[in-house]
């Protein structure tokens, strides 16, 4: 399941918000397709014992699910440290949250990371430095490109991996739970520009986006606002396979104009809310939990030469729910 990697190299872009990676190949001489997990809001507690029933539960059960069905990578969607992120790139929440919680073999693996609310409410840039301190912790930059190669094919998967909260703002949750408009807008804008150049230029046969607020969702924090008007748009113009989001905590599967919009947010606490049912296209919800018994749940993934098998898990050790999602030229 290791990774060949090809050096990040920096975008031209102005900053050092953004970065693309190059192509990767999947090692493996029996290998044919790519897996990986995708967790969300995993991110413990500031206080002993650094993490929650749900966040030990979840990771014991994302490590039978990767030694099982396999895994290559993971997507960490955000709210990694919670309630305030971490201070400095020494913080002991490195190893009390992430480290000692997820140690089975099988999560050995590159965690592609982005950042959430609650990290924003910290410093962001500890995160990504301590991409230099961690044989798996991979955060390049603020928001970035993976590219991959289906193995013995020629078809290709990308993952877009953005900064919502610099795109929108931060939600100010406990206070206000609604991104109101981004501390720059020169910075979002720079943000925006890039997504669409990036996903104009994609010939990949499955294309994904990752941020850490939802386009839709049905609970407490319901859709984006920012991201309908800004994100969604780009999604559906350039024939993007999926989405792939957390900030609400609980699991859901929407599908919309051909765009399949995954919520994973249920890796460390759990809502089973639905106030804003009514506020998502009608007949596009095809899965929500966020009961209790589910003791906490993640996405696995597998893309093959001919499609994208998305299956939600619940910590109790069964799966809830899967979806398939075809390549963008529908072959």
């Amino acid at each position: 399941m290791a990774l060949i990697q090809i050096a990040i190299v920096l975008a031209i872009v102005p900053s050092a918000y953004c970065y693309a990676a190059t192509l990767q190949d999947l090692a493996g001489a029996n290998r044919t397709s790519i897996k990986f997990l995708a967790l969300g809001d995993w991110g413990g507690l500031p206080y002993p014992p650094y993490m929650t029933v749900v966040q030990s539960a979840t990771a014991h059960e994302m490590s039978k699910v990767a030694e099982q069905m396999g895994a290559d990578f993971v997507l960490a969607l955000g709210d990694n440290f919670y309630f305030k992120g971490v201070d400095t790139v020494d913080s002991p929440r490195f190893k009390d949250t992430f480290e000692a919680v997820y140690t089975g073999k099988s999560l050995n693996v590159p965690w592609y990371v982005l950042a959430g609310n609650h990290d924003h409410a910290g410093n962001v840039q500890a995160q990504i430095d301590y991409t230099q301190k961690s044989a798996r912790w991979n955060f390049p930059s603020y928001y970035y490109e993976l590219d991959f190669r289906i193995p013995k094919t020629d078809k290709t998967l990308t993952i877009i991996m953005l900064d919502t909260v610099k795109l929108c703002g931060n939600s100010l949750d406990f206070v206000d739970e609604k991104p109101k408009r981004p501390m720059s807008e020169a910075d979002a804008n720079r943000q925006v520009k890039w997504l669409e150049e990036r996903l104009a230029q994609s010939k990949a046969d499955f294309l994904l986006v990752a941020g850490h607020y939802p386009v839709w969702s049905v609970s407490e924090h319901g859709p984006t606002e920012c991201l309908l008007q800004r994100v969604r748009p780009l999604l559906l113009k350039y024939n993007t396979t999926a989405y792939f989001c957390g900030h609400d905590h609980n699991l859901q599967y929407i599908y919309e104009s051909g765009v399949g919009y995954v919520v994973s947010g249920a890796g460390n606490f759990l809502d089973p809310d639905m106030r804003h049912w009514k506020r998502v296209p009608k007949g596009s919800v095809k899965f929500f939990t966020g009961r209790f018994s589910t003791l906490g749940g993640f996405v696995h993934a597998e893309v093959t030469n001919t499609k994208m098998i998305v299956t939600f898990y619940q910590a109790k050790g069964t799966s809830l729910f899967r979806a398939v999602l075809a390549p963008r030229n529908g072959k």
